[in-house]
């Protein structure tokens, strides 16, 4: 690459940091939206192609199965014990990880605004909660490993997997006894939205919605001006990216899209990782 495209891109850069800075600052709300990405700065995996699936889990690589084979429901019926030392070691590998400073720094910058924040995510992993942002001002919109089910939603109820431990053993299965439903004693699952999963109980996620669905028509009403920052979101489960694109649209506000990878398409393209961005746009 040339000194003068290496040159035009910094000064892009630099360029979208100053409208992206001056948005945030504007803004009388931060609709914050986040994919996988925005954990790789906390020492999550990135499970990005089969190659970085398989790093975290040799075991999928011994079996030939790619992420959307392992995320899957059918595991707890045809082979519980591995479905749950999937399961269960990212629940732990959750708990012990600490949030990294970026998401620090968005709650200070919400505690400015005067509609505060709201957070739209697809990730399970409830990082947003524990760096504090509120439980009533977080959308999970693929639910959380901090919540089970019954395998057959034997009465549609959800439950805190606080007290759930997962030991694992050889062979990457887990151990006796694997978690069960306090009413029927079945098969207890992980309340997250899985690949070909037709028995996710989504009640939780809904009433989430329902509450970003009054947050936003508040703004609305109230002719606030709303800045929109996505990070971490790819192309390849789009979800993240088309809600972003929804809700700028509706307000008429450039939408800041943060990815390394994947930032095209947004009104202010920053090809930084989250905290790198983070760090620079919020003092």
């Amino acid at each position: 690459m040339g000194n003068e495209v290496c040159y035009n891109l910094v000064m892009k850069l630099e360029g979208n940091i100053k409208k992206a800075k001056e948005l945030l600052s504007e803004s009388d709300a931060l609709f914050i939206t986040a994919g996988a990405g925005m954990g790789v700065d906390s020492g999550l995996p990135d499970f990005r192609g089969v190659e970085g699936f398989w790093k975290a889990y040799p075991k999928a690589r011994e079996l030939n199965l790619r992420f959307e084979e392992m995320a899957n429901p059918q595991w707890f019926e045809s082979d519980p014990k591995l479905a749950w030392a999937f399961y269960g070691h990212r629940l732990q590998l959750y708990r012990d990880t600490v949030p990294h400073e970026g998401f620090r720094r968005l709650i200070a910058l919400s505690n400015t605004k005067k509609y505060g924040s709201f957070v739209f995510t697809s990730n399970v992993d409830g990082q947003f909660q524990k760096a504090g942002f509120s439980e009533e001002r977080v959308m999970e919109c693929h639910g959380s490993i901090h919540h089970l089910q019954c395998l057959d939603d034997c009465r549609e109820i959800i439950w805190s997997s606080d007290s759930t431990t997962v030991e694992i053993g050889e062979g990457f299965k887990a151990e006796d006894p694997l978690p069960t439903c306090p009413d029927c004693s079945g098969m207890a699952r992980p309340n997250i939205l899985m690949f070909g999963d037709w028995g996710w109980n989504h009640s939780r996620t809904d009433a989430q919605r329902e509450r970003l669905k009054a947050w936003i028509a508040k703004l609305a009403d109230a002719g606030a001006k709303l800045a929109i920052i996505e990070m971490g979101a790819g192309t390849a489960v789009p979800t993240v990216r088309n809600t972003s694109e929804k809700v700028a649209k509706e307000f008429n506000t450039p939408l800041i899209r943060i990815n390394p990878r994947e930032s095209f398409g947004a009104d202010i393209e920053l090809p930084m990782g989250a905290l790198e961005a983070l760090e620079s746009l919020i003092p």
